[in-house]
């Protein structure tokens, strides 16, 4: 194709909110605007602002409201002055969905009129969200239902795992074969471990000595953060001496603050907040002996590939998102169960040739860059649109 594209991303959330979808969607712009026109159209954050133009990119803002008891907004381009202008103004070649709600279903809509393929992508087991804000099963299944129509519609479904595959199919009922991308990051490897870990130890009053473990992400139940307590209320209980970070805002802050009270470990976990500068975080990873993810809502977390960039092994439970990683090998995975979860902790912190060839393995097996994937995204946007124009 002689003319560069024109790539549209919906997603229905956006900075100044970050969580791991949207992470995904700027990586896959920054680097396709080397090669393409590309927009990002995602909502505005209810009550905060974003300075659009810092980013190397075009964004299209529609209005959104925030949904009640969820971190999450819903965005209404429908209702959005201007909002078909700009898009139409766009000329579109392919739209790529990052999100099948409000945003979405507008964006699918304009790609049938307009005929241009669509790719829609599955981030996150959406289900749970959904049990949670319903409190039903049945109702959950029922949206689940709706929503998998419009990946059944698009030209092309893409995940991040052959276990989010599996659920895309034999769960959710999408009815054709699924294409996996993997996620990756865009972090590379600290160029100076003792500077990057005096940086932690300064901020956070931290010795040498003391073991240090780290969970990023959202603060929301659903990343099984309580279980983390559960799992560090045992270690102290075995006079294990270490320092818990917790990395993040969410809906669930307080209910964490409480339970780590309840837990008597006020002493030993620290919340450190929204953290958006990247070195800061590497750093984090760099000084963390492990880190703590054992999220049964996950599909393929950019935070555990962020890990392994500083060769930190992640301890998992069986999951989607542990489906990647070996136990033993490039990483730690165990049962849902706290006790063997903490006991599998203490293994590790014991078994120092164990830590440091699982440590090595984790960088050179799960580590990946953005760059490689992109350019395989590209290639199937290609492929897609002239398939279409035939």
């Amino acid at each position: 194709m002689d003319k560069k594209i024109t790539i549209g991303l919906f997603n229905d959330a956006y900075f100044p909110f970050v969580d791991g979808v949207v992470m995904v969607v700027d990586n896959y712009a920054r680097r396709l605007a080397k090669i393409a026109n590309v927009v990002v159209f995602a909502p505005s954050t209810p009550g905060e602002e974003f300075d659009d133009s810092s980013l190397p990119y075009k964004v299209v803002r529609c209005q959104s409201f925030k949904v009640p008891f969820s971190d999450y907004s819903c965005s209404t381009p429908e209702f959005t002055l201007n909002f078909k202008k700009k898009l139409d103004e766009c000329k579109l070649d392919i739209i790529h969905i990052h999100s099948p709600f409000g945003i979405g279903i507008y964006a699918y809509n304009y790609a049938k009129r307009h005929k241009i393929p669509t790719v829609c992508t599955l981030h996150t087991q959406f289900d749970q969200n959904f049990i949670r804000l319903t409190r039903s099963k049945k109702v959950s299944e029922e949206i689940v239902k709706a929503l998998i129509n419009l990946y059944n519609k698009c030209d092309e479904c893409w995940t991040v795992n052959i276990a989010m595959a599996k659920t895309l199919c034999n769960i959710y009922g999408y009815k054709k074969i699924p294409v996996i991308i993997n996620n990756s990051t865009d972090m590379t490897p600290t160029k100076d471990i003792n500077k990057s870990k005096d940086n932690v130890n300064k901020k956070y009053k931290l010795n040498n000595k003391e073991k240090v473990f780290l969970f990023v992400g959202r603060i929301n139940k659903l990343k099984n953060i309580l279980f983390i307590v559960d799992a560090l209320r045992i270690l102290k209980n075995e006079n294990l001496k270490f320092k818990m970070l917790f990395v993040g805002i969410g809906q669930d802050e307080k209910m964490l603050r409480d339970y780590v009270t309840n837990n008597d470990l006020d002493k030993e976990v620290i919340m450190c907040g929204k953290i958006t500068d990247r070195e800061e975080l590497r750093d984090l990873y760099v000084r963390a002996d492990l880190f703590l993810f054992p999220s049964l809502y996950d599909t393929n977390s950019l935070v555990q590939i962020e890990a392994a960039s500083q060769s930190t092994p992640t301890v998992f439970i069986e999951s989607a998102t542990s489906s990647t990683v070996t136990n033993m090998v490039n990483g730690f995975i165990t049962k849902d169960n706290a006790i063997e979860y903490a006991d599998m902790i203490l293994k590790v912190m014991k078994d120092n040739k164990l830590y440091k060839e699982v440590s090595k393995n984790a960088y050179k097996d799960l580590y990946k860059s953005w760059d490689d994937v992109v350019k395989e995204v590209y290639n199937r946007y290609i492929n897609l649109i002239n398939k279409k124009s035939r």
